[in-house]
């Protein structure tokens, strides 16, 4: 048996959370529907975990999450949320969350979570597991587009727009031959080995879209 602090904005929620987690043999020990009266109580009861939804009404569950690292709190935290941002999934695993849920989750789903969470033990269910393997291609991408220089982001967007070399020079000016040197750098730095794999790289990254605007 576990001893659960909940954290959502909504009443009917709560006291739904409350009938399945008591059914599990778990005990409810407190709860709130804002950061503030969360962290109060997590500091006065001493919980052994928070089950944390992240858009909370006026706030941020990242908030509790930041303020519970700055704290050093020893509660662990099962985030239960109806976000499938990518990022949000990377966000609340790097401030400390041993899961993550969807509110869609079956009930079986929850205990499960909660049990593993509880054991300090990551929870992260299939679909939330590929939310944070994309998560982390979106950092690769951003990582590796980091390191361009801004004249080869113009030159990378005018590549996979389908300009030439001879094209691209006479708007930035720039001779046919330069503008291999730099397609050439670009593409060694980003580990892709022609104009289609560019393409690709650049409609994943976000720098055109799949219509190539």
């Amino acid at each position: 048996m576990s001893r659960v602090f909940l954290v959502d904005d909504h009443t009917l929620v709560r006291e739904g959370l409350r009938s399945i987690l008591e059914g599990g043999k778990h005990e409810v020990v407190g709860e709130a529907s804002n950061p503030t009266a969360a962290l109060a109580g997590l500091i006065r009861l001493e919980p052994d975990l928070l089950l944390l939804d992240l858009h909370l009404e006026g706030h941020s569950g990242f908030e509790l999450l930041s303020e519970i690292q700055k704290r050093r709190l020893a509660v662990r935290t099962l985030v239960l949320t109806m976000s499938v941002q990518p990022r949000d999934v990377a966000e609340a695993m790097r401030m400390g969350a041993l899961g993550y849920l969807l509110k869609d989750s079956s009930r079986a789903d929850l205990l499960r979570a909660v049990d593993t969470a509880a054991r300090g033990h990551r929870f992260l269910s299939p679909e939330v597991t590929e939310l944070a393997v994309q998560a982390f291609t979106e950092a690769s991408h951003e990582d590796l587009l980091s390191g361009l220089s801004p004249r080869e982001r113009q030159i990378i967007t005018l590549v996979v727009k389908g300009q030439t070399s001879q094209v691209i020079g006479v708007q930035l000016h720039l001779s046919s031959k330069t503008v291999d040197t730099y397609r050439s750098r670009l593409m060694n730095k980003l580990g892709v080995g022609d104009v289609t794999a560019l393409v690709r790289f650049a409609i994943r990254a976000g720098l055109i879209d799949t219509d190539g605007n």
